[in-house]
């Protein structure tokens, strides 16, 4: 892979800037019931520069630069970006923030990362505070429309020195699974690294140089936009365009509104959009390309036939990036393919061990960059865990704690999570945290948090309980739980499904099985007993 011609994305972004100033860049659609923008906006990548200008003025008037670190809470807003852009080019770190985090994860998120300052929306800023003010050395925090007049001092100095590729950027924090979220590290050389294998995916995922517009509605805490996308849009100067979230409804009055040409989807994308009826738009737009996972192999074609594009299957962590993709013929869409590995990445499947699998045979899915540098370019570590960092980079290689088979053709076929972690949605959800926030509750005296299927979410949370004594295990005890882990938990970690049991099968140690709870093959939501609590779990207004 060619090297990037820059050493921070910052540089590319004011390259765009300064030669293709008069294309778009930031793009939001219009939605005249959202509450801010109901006209929508297109900035050009001049008028989008003039704005982080300002702002990274503002930061490095108060101090702000290397080594601080800054909480956004923006949601999916253009602010978010214009702030992460001038936070890296002052070589600072912006620690994203999960909008439907509660108090709990936000306490944590703040302390651990060591935020030195946090920047709300308006309805946002006091409860952030409050949370805040119970944290050790919590971060000030200011709103995001009083921005200039609120900002205050830095209170440690920054770091001397310009940022470079190895200047931290963002610290995403990814849930692990054996308790609270990981801070993921990702510097300048991830975003460069991450745009330019996008851009050089090539096949089915051919990008075009200034005539791209990509329509991304998964949020910016992720790193498939923040870190991935974007980059790859502002390398290659193409539109980036953020609604709010994925709105079924006006989802092709958007794609023909804002005239995207590239989309990014989650599983539950595709059968939403194809439950709705015919409408005229779905076929009037311009989209060459979707790019995404999770997509039903069952519903594959009939998506493709009916819409008019290719969907292309990837897999990625925040860890690595988007490594694989499903781009070339034969794309194995029939199956639960990953597709091949992207420029300048290695992948090896191994068993329990680290000896290679043989192709057709099933083992962890292991990464690493090519070359003399294999963690060059790839996430710079977990935040303060050196040793769980090690750990995953054992022998030189990236140890992705997914389950996959290679073909004789050289497709990747996913099978299964090695680690106990939740995927709904988009959103990974560590059994554990679900399980030490259940045992809080009086009535719960034994609990085990698994993932069960979902036809529109990919996964759904799972708790079996085991409830103490003196309490009846009914549908009105099963609301009760999940109300309890409503007003602790984001509400997508909370279970939408109880099962009350009379015991959990433990081995001879007294370590719970939960791969003995369900017969192989069973599913486990038809078992007597199960309560269905998803109606429950509501996005929750503010």
């Amino acid at each position: 892979m060619a090297a990037a011609p820059f050493s921070t994305l910052a540089a590319a972004f004011d390259a765009a800037a300064a030669q293709a100033g008069d294309l778009s860049c930031l793009v939001v659609p219009a939605r005249a019931e959202r509450g801010y923008l109901p006209d929508g906006l297109d900035w050009s990548y001049a008028e989008t520069a003039e704005r982080v200008e300002r702002l990274a003025e503002a930061y490095a008037a108060r101090g702000y630069g290397a080594g601080h670190r800054v909480a956004l809470l923006l949601e999916n807003r253009p602010e978010f970006m214009l702030h992460f852009l001038a936070l890296i080019r002052l070589g600072a770190c912006t620690v994203p923030v999960n909008p439907d985090y509660r108090a709990e994860d936000l306490a944590f998120l703040l302390a651990h990362s060591e935020a030195d300052l946090a920047i709300a929306l308006p309805d946002r800023c006091d409860g952030l505070a409050a949370v805040s003010a119970g944290v050790p050395d919590g971060a000030p925090v200011i709103p995001s429309d009083r921005f200039a007049d609120a900002l205050p001092q830095a209170r440690r100095p920054a770091a001397g020195g310009a940022p470079d590729e190895d200047s931290p950027g963002a610290l995403l924090y990814t849930s692990g699974t054996t308790g609270m979220p990981k801070g993921c590290l990702l510097s300048n050389a991830y975003f460069l690294f991450a745009g330019r294998r996008y851009l050089e995916a090539g096949g089915a995922m051919q990008v075009r140089p200034e005539a791209e517009r990509l329509y991304n509605p998964l949020p910016l805490f992720y790193a498939n936009s923040l870190g991935i996308s974007n980059p790859a849009m502002i390398l290659s100067r193409n539109a980036m365009i953020f609604p709010d979230r994925f709105h079924p409804r006006s989802w092709w009055q958007d794609l023909v509104q804002t005239r995207a040409t590239i989309i990014h989807y989650l599983g539950i994308v595709a059968p939403v959009l194809l439950a709705a009826p015919p409408c005229d738009a779905e076929r009037a737009h311009h989209v060459r390309f979707g790019v995404g996972a999770g997509l039903d192999p069952a519903q594959h074609d009939a998506f493709e036939r009916r819409f008019g594009f290719p969907m292309i299957e990837v897999w990625g962590m925040s860890e690595v990036g988007i490594a694989t993709a499903a781009n070339h013929e034969p794309r194995g869409i029939d199956s639960r393919t990953i597709g091949r590995p992207l420029p300048g990445i290695e992948l090896s499947v191994v068993d329990d061990a680290d000896r290679p699998v043989a192709d057709g045979g099933e083992g962890e899915l292991l990464l690493r960059r090519a070359g003399a540098e294999p963690r060059k370019g790839l996430f710079a570590g977990y935040w303060k865990d050196e040793a769980v960092t090690a750990e995953a980079w054992r022998g030189g290689w990236f140890h992705t704690g997914d389950i996959v088979r290679r073909a004789p053709d050289g497709l990747y076929h996913f099978v299964d999570r090695k680690k106990h972690m939740i995927r709904r949605s988009g959103q990974n959800i560590a059994a554990a945290e679900v399980e030490a926030c259940l045992r809080g509750h009086p009535a719960v005296a034994e609990v085990a948090v698994l993932a069960v299927p979902d036809e529109l979410r990919d996964e759904e949370v799972l708790a079996c309980l085991v409830p103490r004594a003196g309490h009846v295990p009914d549908a009105a005890l099963a609301q009760e739980v999940v109300g309890h882990a409503l007003g602790r938990l984001a509400y997508f970690k909370a279970p939408g499904w109880v099962l009350f049991l009379d015991e959990l099968p433990l081995t001879a140690t007294q370590k719970l099985r939960k791969s003995a709870i369900f017969a192989a093959g069973e599913d486990p939501r038809q078992r007597a007993g199960m309560y269905d609590c998803r109606a429950q779990k509501q996005r929750r207004a503010r």
